[in-house]
């Protein structure tokens, strides 16, 4: 990737709708936010969404109009196999995914594909889920035939989104599909298997297809930067290391430096397994050749970010296990930055500088892509864009100075294309460049005043923010 790579971002249940048609399985978020109960906000589902799968033509004429040179999807595992296995193949959705991959090479705008976010095909959690080692190969041979089929026009991949978020808020806290409130011993485990499936993926694509389609793999993390409460306290700044160990570190440690999980965290946990009454730690150990399978499976760092916090020491509940009480910190906002409609979310830019340093810096100075940033605003302030636009200036302004004060490898940057389907705040926030009127059956589009900023922060490669400095911020 030559060029510094502007793009916008999005995922398939979070705007393609059709979540029942031209053969699609259902997914676990399908059957979660179908069900009464769901706690989604105004009973959202995403059975429609922004009915992308039906709008694709109206998704590229964004994008165009957009220039933006980058464009983040994901795949709908249960669109492409339905049942989540190879032998259930549904060409539909094979189809889709074509013209959408041609469309953007049409206009000369790289597809940057994620293989699977969150939306694992029911029948699969019908089955045990991430929980069984089983779904290692069932993973990696859906990446093989999204790697064969699609790999000679894509050449950007992220196998998965936020493992940490599908570990912790599926399997630990059950927010989130498949619901599962296991948080001692689910969410190790869980997210052992899917390092072990995203490693397995990465030499699938090494041994077969990277000699011929010359791509790149990476994983997405979603990585918050934290700040200790006192810095002149060693105990604080121990606190704010081991909250990036346990959030970042728990995958990137074994993907981009050893194969194996944090120190910090592996003492944590097993001190606290020991202390309650068990023979061994509740994080699983890796083989000295799972360790060689893992380490270095990622050839830039892809990093989802959005919020920095303040992490205090404290020590943790010890009767009841759980990764968050393995933690020994608690966190807080930072009160003298900007809210934003999200509790716990406030708009913090200069932690995208610090977490970026903080990536070279313990990672070895990858190529590091933001591959999601934007800020909630209230559905009813569509048009009041002066919050989204003061927000991608500053962290626009932060992550520059990284790559040109710092020398971080930055190398690409993307914001929500549209509004869309929040997960678990539905449709009560809008995060992206355009407007979605999803009361009207169309599911028009529309472009936010923040939309034309950032088209001209493209134009201008970010040096000339020329819009933007004749907004008035109060």
């Amino acid at each position: 990737m030559a060029y510094f790579l502007w793009g916008v971002s999005s995922s398939a249940y979070q705007i393609e709708g059709g979540w029942n048609v031209d053969g699609k399985g259902p997914s676990v978020w399908d059957t979660f936010t179908q069900r009464p109960g769901s706690g989604i906000p105004e009973d959202g589902v995403g059975n429609i969404a922004c009915d992308s799968y039906n709008r694709l033509d109206e998704d590229l004429y964004m994008l165009r109009a957009m220039n933006v040179k980058s464009y983040r999807f994901s795949l709908s595992w249960s669109r492409i196999f339905p049942n989540g296995r190879r032998a259930s193949l549904n060409q539909k959705g094979v189809d889709y995914y074509n013209r959408l991959i041609n469309g953007l090479l049409a206009l000369k705008i790289t597809p940057m594909v994620t293989i699977y976010h969150w939306d694992l095909p029911q029948a699969l959690q019908d089955e045990g889920g991430w929980e069984k080692a089983e779904m290692i190969d069932i993973f990696n041979d859906y990446c093989d035939f999204c790697f064969a089929t699609f790999g000679d026009r894509v050449k950007f991949w992220m196998t998965m989104n936020d493992p940490q978020g599908i570990a912790w808020l599926g399997y630990g806290t059950g927010k989130i599909p498949p619901n599962i409130k296991k948080p001692g011993t689910a969410p190790y485990q869980v997210a052992h298997n899917l390092i072990k499936a995203h490693a397995t993926a990465y030499h699938t694509y090494d041994d077969k297809y990277r000699s011929s389609q010359k791509g790149v793999v990476s994983i997405a993390l979603n990585a918050e930067w934290v700040e200790p409460k006192d810095i002149t306290v060693p105990r604080e700044i121990t606190a704010a290391d081991r909250a990036m160990q346990f959030q970042v570190g728990w995958f990137a440690h074994p993907i981009f430096k050893n194969g194996d999980y944090p120190e910090a965290m592996k003492a944590q946990v097993l001190v606290k397994s020991e202390l309650q009454g068990l023979s061994e730690s509740r994080l699983p150990s890796f083989t000295e050749e799972e360790k060689n399978l893992i380490k270095g499976t990622a050839d830039m760092f892809c990093v989802n970010h959005y919020t920095t916090r303040i992490v205090t020491h404290i020590t943790g509940d010890i009767t009841t296990a759980s990764y968050q009480n393995d933690w020994d910190y608690s966190e807080e906002e930072i009160v003298d930055q900007p809210t934003t409609p999200i509790g716990f979310t406030r708009a913090v830019s200069f932690g995208i500088r610090r977490l970026l340093n903080w990536i070279k810096e313990e990672y070895g100075d990858p190529d590091i892509y933001v591959t999601e940033n934007s800020v909630s605003t209230p559905r009813d302030w569509a048009w009041d864009e002066i919050d989204r636009v003061f927000f991608h200036k500053t962290y626009i302004d932060e992550a520059l100075k990284a790559y040109e004060l710092d020398g971080v490898k930055v190398k690409g940057y993307a914001t929500y294309l549209m509004d869309s389907f929040q997960f678990l705040y539905g449709y009560i926030f809008g995060f992206g460049l355009h407007h979605v009127d999803f009361n009207n059956p169309n599911r028009p589009r529309s472009p936010k005043f923040s939309a034309h900023a950032y088209y001209n922060i493209v134009k201008n490669n970010a040096h000339i923010i020329t819009i933007i400095r004749k907004v008035h911020i109060t």
